[in-house]
């Protein structure tokens, strides 16, 4: 295996301070930390470590940029230019950002150059196109009155994204917000603030006035917890795990009760009944798993399989996953690169393990790849039982849980008996059955006979523990508006 330092595959490094107020600045404290090349575990190098402090410098920033700079007086118009500029400068820098994030996050460059970016262009392009769209209604009322709506920006966000897909979530929060009128004031994950800082310097670049988008690098019980609970932001909005959206309501809730949207973790159920086209089930759900090493929180990760189909289908799966290629993520043919760091890995061979001492049959993978970085086989466990851990909680990782079902009513009960609601996918050639389990399943997303099939139009969020709110399309834009009813005396 070959590191991501050979010659074609050297990567230009961005800032590694903090841009407040347009500038990019040490930390308060002077502190650093170092950003980890999961492919080999070597330093890649070390950036600003902002604490609560910096948190005030930004926020002073994002609230005077919202209340008198030239952003407020802005048209919605010209915000939509500036997101069309950004747009463009991402789209003339995309073979450096993307290869920036293979770097920082492992995945491989296929993907991040061919899946990510272009849909982070089309991102804040959707949404520059949203600016001047945002209406308010006129409605009659009782009495000589002109009463009307007006869609106002929340103010100044505090948005925190996470590390499986660092420029898509810095688009998905940063686009929206920016469209409605918003300030900003985002803390990327610490294992992943490179290319948000790259973009940080395209936001400068295409003419965003100073304090209205500021980048933060830094840990969640530090910077993170300092954005949930400050009580000059307006609003917070968090993709990450559970366990963490706990944590943000109740400190915004102690703070001064900002508004909160979150998208949280998953544990999806992927439907195969006999009737389903089988190669596009069994490539579809192999991709439903193990797309992005497995690190998506919408991964269709409990596998459900008729008991008519069960056999061929589990030996059919193992077969495509032990042709998975793993290995260097700058290489042209990987399918696969490694776990973000070592803390995933770490948690995804325990769950290896744990599926293996609870009794399920592991049929391939289930080692480490390579002696270096964070690399794991692909992993396909049979006989997987409902109440093993490997079925019931959050994996983030390649391993395939294969559960045999018998008939629907079984099925949907089975389906729904989690504390997750994120997505779900169904694969059926008869449509009255498709459209009855899509109905039943307590899911944001169900996707019928595809799986990952997303755009930028359509609304993604959870039920249940997988958070509030929705990210992407019109129903996106309005988690970044508060809605103001005038009342004039005719």
């Amino acid at each position: 295996m070959v590191t991501a330092t050979r010659p074609e595959a050297k990567v230009k490094l961005g800032p590694t301070k903090l841009l407040i107020n347009n500038q990019w600045v040490e930390s308060v404290s002077g502190k650093r930390f170092e950003t980890i090349n999961p492919a080999t575990g070597e330093v890649i190098c070390d950036v600003a470590e902002a604490d609560a402090a910096d948190v005030d410098r930004a926020v002073e920033a994002a609230r005077n940029a919202f209340n008198h700079s030239d952003w407020r007086k802005m048209s919605a118009r010209k915000r939509g230019e500036l997101l069309y500029k950004l747009a463009d400068l991402i789209e003339e820098n995309k073979e450096e950002l993307a290869r920036l994030e293979t770097l920082d996050n492992g995945k491989p460059l296929t993907e991040s150059l061919n899946m990510d970016l272009p849909f982070v262009i089309e991102t804040y392009r959707y949404y520059a196109g949203w600016a001047d769209k945002i209406q308010g209604k006129t409605i009659p009322i009782s009495g000589s009155y002109f009463c009307y709506t007006r869609h106002e920006p929340v103010g100044v966000v505090g948005q925190i994204i996470p590390w499986n897909f660092p420029l898509l979530m810095q688009a998905w929060k940063l686009a929206p917000a920016l469209a409605a009128g918003n300030t900003v004031v985002m803390k990327t994950a610490e294992q992943t603030p490179l290319s948000a800082f790259r973009v940080g310097e395209l936001i400068v670049e295409a003419g965003f006035p100073p304090g209205v988008v500021n980048l933060l690098s830094g840990y969640g019980p530090t910077a993170g917890a300092a954005i949930a609970r400050h009580p000059n932001i307006d609003k917070v909005a968090f993709t990450g795990s559970t366990e963490v959206g706990h944590l943000i309501m109740e400190a915004a809730a102690k703070s001064n009760l900002k508004r909160v949207t979150l998208e949280l973790g998953g544990k999806s159920p992927n439907i195969v009944f006999a009737d389903a086209n089988f190669d596009a089930a069994i490539e579809g759900s192999h991709q439903a798993l193990f797309f992005n090493q497995g690190q998506c929180c919408n991964a269709g990760s409990r596998l459900f399989v008729e008991e008519k189909c069960y056999d061929e289908f589990v030996e059919r799966s193992v077969e495509r996953a032990k042709q998975r290629k793993v290995g260097d993520p700058f290489a042209s043919d990987t399918k696969q690169g490694p776990q973000v760091d070592r803390e995933q890995f770490d948690k995804v061979m325990g769950y290896i393990e744990s599926g293996m001492r609870q009794g399920a049959k592991m049929l391939c993978g289930g080692h480490r790849f390579g002696d270096r970085g964070y690399f794991i086989e692909p992993t396909v466990f049979a006989d997987v039982r409902d109440d093993m851990d490997i079925a019931r909680e959050e994996i983030f990782g390649p391993v395939m849980s294969i559960i045999k079902f018998k008939d629907i009513d079984e099925l949907v009960e089975r389906a729904n008996d989690t504390i997750y609601g994120l997505a779900a996918g169904v694969w059926t050639q008869d449509i009255s059955k498709a459209h009855a389990i899509a109905h039943s399943l307590r899911a944001g997303t169900v996707w019928v006979n595809c799986y990952h099939a997303f755009d930028i139009a359509a609304p993604f969020g959870g039920f249940k523990q997988s958070g509030m709110g929705r990210e992407l399309g019109e129903y996106g834009l309005q988690q970044y508006t508060e809605v103001k009813t005038v009342t004039v005396k005719l």
